[in-house]
């Protein structure tokens, strides 16, 4: 039976995929900074352990207690939207942090149990706005950009060690936590001018033509991690297929 570890399960896509893959008969360990084992499923299959990826003496507990895992996916990320010109560049630098260095401290961090074992698949979610160009998200759309380029190099470089590197790419999930899980407020990013141009696509954005709902980036992960044709790419929901195609 394999095991799989998930960054950023206390909700949205992390959560959804640890319990996909748990219903699917894995082997799942759920993380998150806080720890909660009543979003899951009572199981001796699926454990939640705490982690924060931007912290090295968290992730090295983390998966000494996980132990040995087959899979991880890199979940975790944080939220930016906004003008640039009036984005704290500490709250930049929090982005950057999390979706962009903890995904590579995480990396790094399974690389040698898999290179030891001569296979394992790491999965790393990014974002459609690496797929087109979005308004209002440039800080975000860079540190998930910057994870595109990281694993199309890590893919080449691993894939002789027999571990396989892939990327899931959602689009937007209004139905996630996403557009919480920053403490900034949209009026203080969005001031004059900005707040005239943002307003349509906040409207927009209101009421998509097109989504991404949790299930369907399980879904993606699911292929991802089973996938035996050498595709790289998977973007998840209907709108990030739709901009792919």
């Amino acid at each position: 039976m394999k095991t799989i570890l998930i960054t950023g399960c206390s909700s949205g896509y992390g959560r959804e995929i640890a319990c996909h893959f748990h219903a699917k008969g894995w082997n799942v360990i759920a993380t998150m900074r806080s720890p909660r084992r009543d979003l899951f499923p009572a199981s001796d299959r699926l454990r939640v352990i705490a982690l924060d990826v931007t912290d090295a003496e968290s992730i090295a507990l983390a998966l000494e207690l996980a132990g040995p895992i087959d899979v991880l996916v890199n979940n975790a990320g944080v939220g930016l939207f906004g003008a640039l010109e009036h984005s704290p560049m500490p709250k930049i630098r929090d982005v950057y942090a999390t979706n962009t260095l903890g995904t590579i401290a995480m990396t790094q961090a399974v690389i040698p149990q898999m290179r030891a074992r001569g296979s394992g698949t790491i999965v790393n979610i990014t974002s459609s706005a690496t797929l087109a160009s979005f308004p209002l998200a440039a800080a975000y759309t860079g540190s998930k950009t910057a994870i595109q380029g990281f694993t199309g190099s890590l893919a080449h470089e691993l894939a002789p060690l027999g571990i396989v590197v892939k990327l899931v790419e959602p689009g937007y999930g209004p139905t996630t936590a996403f557009a919480q899980n920053t403490d900034i407020r949209l009026e203080d990013v969005l001031p004059e001018p900005y707040g005239s141009y943002a307003a349509p696509i906040l409207a927009a954005m209101a009421e998509p033509a097109l989504f991404t709902t949790e299930a369907d980036v399980a879904k993606a992960v699911w292929q991802a991690v089973h996938d035996q044709t050498g595709r790289p790419h998977f973007p998840a929901g209907a709108d990030a297929i739709a901009l792919v195609a």
